[in-house]
């Protein structure tokens, strides 16, 4: 199984940016797709999550209020469209797979089998 991200960059402030995580070697369509980042120095955090019925859970309101995680199945592709972005958005961003993921224990790192290998997000202010 691999996850590849991609979309990271340096932006600024109320920017939006796009990031992308397709995936290979799973069948794509039976698993929750995450997304997760962590700041230097900080914890991994939960950001959003969509399940194989494309039921979306974020972390935070603010987060539910600028980002959107979609998913493709055709392309095994999750997809995290983020706007406004502020500069405490600036993280190394990780997507993340599991297909034995129940309600409860959507936001805990542990509850993911497979991750990528992280793409970094800038926010200047």
């Amino acid at each position: 199984v691999q996850l590849q991200a991609s979309g990271g960059g340096l932006v600024q402030t109320g920017d939006s940016l796009t990031l992308s995580c397709a995936a290979s070697g799973l069948t794509f369509n039976t698993y929750t797709m995450a997304w997760f980042r962590q700041a230097p120095g900080k914890e991994r955090e939960f950001v959003a999550s969509i399940r194989p019925s494309r039921a979306t859970t974020y972390d935070t309101n603010s987060m539910k209020e600028r980002f959107t995680i979609s998913r493709d199945n055709a392309k095994s592709t999750i997809y995290l469209r983020m706007n406004s972005l502020l500069p405490e958005d600036s993280a190394t961003y990780y997507c993340a797979a599991s297909n034995t993921i129940i309600t409860s224990t959507l936001r805990y790192r542990s509850a993911y089998h497979y991750w990528g290998q992280g793409t970094q997000v800038t926010v200047s202010s």
